[in-house]
């Protein structure tokens, strides 16, 4: 609990996501999937009110299905106010998906798995790290606690390019982190800036390990 509760984030951040939150108004509108979509409304309400008292911004809640592979657009920014969903590609770790065939077989918060762990995270401050722009996560819950030592974050990469799909069926994977596509990265955490939540299970099967 203590290192839960030591995760609540500062002025500097709450500025950085109230600014990014302002610049994502200016980035140009994508194609709205399923606008009205009230299975992803009510996961995102029921995760957000399950961890209400560590998240600070509530606008958008990002919602990673891991229930389909990683050839679908499976990250969403669901809108808690208009109910507006935006879909995204990305990637799983290695470790979830030994056999690289595009869908995730287990979690894990060990250290050393490369591997995507489920449960809620809170969204932390932008930094230039060894994959560019970035943003780093708090793990809120005892499946995913490991995330800051574990370095997982959000960021972008060239593996997590869609034109992957039409060559190779799938994505490539990462070591654990968010990662998505260049083009969409900063689309992504200026609308996932500092103090929201981002929640990953498989939200068609939550009971699998």
């Amino acid at each position: 609990m203590e290192k839960i509760l030591s995760s609540k984030i500062g002025r500097r951040e709450l500025l950085a996501g109230s600014i990014a939150t302002a610049a994502a108004a200016l980035l140009p509108a994508r194609a709205m999937a399923a606008p009205t979509d009230a299975r992803l409304l009510d996961i995102a309400r029921r995760q957000l009110e399950r961890m209400d008292s560590y998240i600070w911004v509530r606008d958008v809640v990002g919602l990673a299905d891991f229930s389909m592979p990683s050839s679908e657009e499976r990250f969403f920014i669901v809108n808690m106010v208009s109910g507006d969903v935006r879909r995204y590609y990305v990637t799983h770790g290695r470790g979830s998906d030994p056999e690289h065939d595009g869908w995730l077989k287990a979690f894990s918060n060990q250290y050393g798995s490369n591997a995507t762990s489920r449960g809620a995270y809170l969204t932390r401050n932008y930094y230039d790290g060894k994959h560019g722009l970035s943003m780093r996560l708090t793990g809120l819950e005892p499946d995913n606690n490991n995330a800051e030592s574990r370095a997982i974050v959000v960021h972008g990469a060239d593996y997590a390019n869609p034109n992957l799909i039409r060559t190779m069926g799938k994505l490539g994977r990462s070591e654990g982190c968010f990662a998505f596509p260049q083009d969409n990265l900063v689309e992504v955490i200026a609308r996932m800036g500092p103090g929201r939540m981002i929640f990953a299970d498989r939200l068609e099967n939550p009971n699998l390990a």
